[in-house]
């Protein structure tokens, strides 16, 4: 064969060659998913199961002065995730020129400190307003015209009846998605996007512009009213809401054709944060929230709406552990994951992720947490965190899959409560919290003002528990559906490591034959149970 045609041959099968044997490095995995059975959701990444163990930082820290100070905190927890903000002021500071240096510093950043990130796009909505468009949207009020109040004034909020800002935010969300694509699509640093921020309306319950109170005139659209067996005007269909469920089908349907466009260049998940409207009764939309967002009784609503959306996610920055449970409740629907993507950053929030897990949720970010003079002023503001996430992380993989299968029931100390009995059929898990005397025996009120007692039971096997609490005394009975005398056969403790139990000592005598009892810093427990 001439050596011309063996060159080529030898091209040939060397391109053959490199479509069959790809390194593994080099392939792309399957993008970050979220999947759901019968009821119970499981986040994805890679393939595999994953529990979101994070904080978000502060607002303006996304910027490359301030990043050492977010890594500083990063660094010192056991965490596997960073949310973090992208600015639409920052990326898009004139119309059609886009600088994505910041962003790409943070990919590259957290790949070094092995985290991965959740982006938070804060475009057309921030916190209810408009506050990170960029200058040339906010100086053009006629292109992006404002929303009216009910007096026709303007307010300091987008539109969400405008094409031209929809058009504009979905320019400029895309050109982030095909960058993230072009420098992210193979590893898969950042695992979900944020569609705005506490999306709404600050300043007025509905937009009055002229081209909304046209909408506004027409009625509820007919694809609305068949989802949610409504009809008539919007008077008609919602009554007093009338105004707020108006507003928030058209900031979902504005949300939702964003995440849509961004979607069809990479298709990441993609959720909306809702700032609460707690206590539930007597808050003004508008004024006490925003009006519009994806609150509990507008959730129905956005669902039948946003359709491109896959979770609604909870801001929590309540620490009243009845309202915390309620919005769990509210948000924790057989079509809506427990994904509770901002919480406050003290010890009274110790509680919520055991409360969150008992509803088995794809996981916890903490708000501000990072040393640029915000939120945090020192390392052990977020001791609580580090206790709790500590004994969770190296199991991230497998309370994910427990609680994607239902298996995982929790329990947390309230006032007043000593005992609580978690029911996995042939057994109960008692949970006990209080004081002991030094005998063990005399159980005491729980009294004092710290009440953050937690308790989290996965059942692994019929007969297997793995346990990890703080604060909190467990043992295990035999359930209604139990037959013969309770023993324990074996109690470990041990940790989890790249997927296999390491038991690192056994628990008996004082540690077991009063209960299990956990102090301030969790431990994992591994309990086989058996009967005589």
């Amino acid at each position: 064969m001439p050596q011309n045609l063996r060159s080529i041959a030898s091209l040939c099968l060397m391109a053959i060659a490199s479509c069959i044997f790809v390194p593994a490095s080099l392939r792309a995995e399957e993008l970050p998913a979220l999947i759901s059975h019968d009821g119970h959701f499981q986040f994805q990444v890679d393939g595999k199961p994953y529990l979101i163990l994070g904080v978000q930082i502060n607002n303006s820290s996304t910027w490359l002065s301030a990043l050492p100070n977010v890594w500083r905190v990063v660094d010192t927890l056991p965490i596997n995730t960073v949310e973090a903000p992208v600015y639409w002021e920052q990326i898009e500071p004139r119309q059609g020129q886009f600088d994505f240096a910041t962003v790409d510093a943070l990919i590259t950043q957290a790949r070094e400190h092995r985290m991965h990130l959740i982006l938070c796009w804060f475009g057309t909505w921030k916190n209810g307003q408009m506050h990170y468009a960029p200058e040339w949207v906010k100086t053009d009020t006629k292109t992006y015209p404002r929303m009216m109040n009910e007096a026709g004034q303007p307010i300091d909020v987008l539109s969400a009846s405008s094409d031209n800002s929809l058009h504009a935010d979905i320019a400029a969300y895309t050109a982030l998605m095909k960058h993230l694509k072009q420098i992210d699509g193979q590893q898969h640093t950042v695992i979900m996007m944020q569609v705005e921020n506490e999306p709404g309306s600050i300043g007025a319950i509905r937009d009055h512009s002229a081209a909304a109170d046209a909408q506004f005139a027409k009625g509820v659209p007919a694809e609305l009213a068949h989802a949610l067996g409504k009809s008539g005007s919007w008077h008609d269909a919602f009554g007093a809401e009338a105004d707020e469920a108006f507003q928030a089908y058209s900031v979902a349907k504005y949300i939702d054709k964003v995440s849509n466009a961004g979607k069809q260049v990479m298709a990441l998940p993609t959720y909306v944060n809702v700032w609460q409207r707690y206590p539930f009764a007597d808050r003004i939309p508008g004024s006490d929230y925003p009006s519009g967002g994806a609150t509990s009784n507008m959730l129905d609503l956005w669902k039948a709406t946003a359709h491109t959306i896959d979770a609604y996610a909870p801001d929590m920055y309540s620490d009243d552990v009845g309202t915390q449970r309620k919005i769990i409740e509210n948000y924790g629907r057989p079509d809506n994951p427990v994904w509770i993507c901002e919480s406050a950053d003290n010890e009274k929030y110790a509680q919520l992720f055991y409360m969150a897990m008992g509803h088995g949720a794809i996981g916890l970010a903490t708000f501000g947490v990072d040393l640029t003079d915000w939120n945090m002023q020192k390392l052990d503001q977020v001791e609580w965190l580090r206790q709790n996430f500590a004994a969770m992380l190296p199991m991230e993989e497998q309370l994910a899959t427990w609680a994607y299968a239902g298996h995982i029931q929790t329990s947390v100390e309230t006032l007043g409560s000593t005992r609580q009995v978690l029911d996995f059929g042939r057994w109960n898990a008692v949970a006990t919290y209080g004081t002991y005397r030094a005998d063990h025996r005399t159980e005491q009120p729980s009294g004092t003002e710290k009440h953050q007692g937690r308790l989290l039971v996965a059942q692994v096997s019929p007969d297997e528990f793995v346990v990890t609490g703080a604060d909190a005394s467990v043992s295990f009975q035999l359930g209604s559906k139990g037959n013969g005398h309770a023993q324990i056969l074996r109690v470990e403790e041990g940790r989890y490591e790249k997927g296999e139990w390491v038991p690192l000592r056994i628990w008996n005598g004082d540690q077991t034959d009063f209960g299990m009892r956990f102090r301030h810093s969790p431990v994992v427990l591994k309990v086989k149970m058996g009967t005589y």
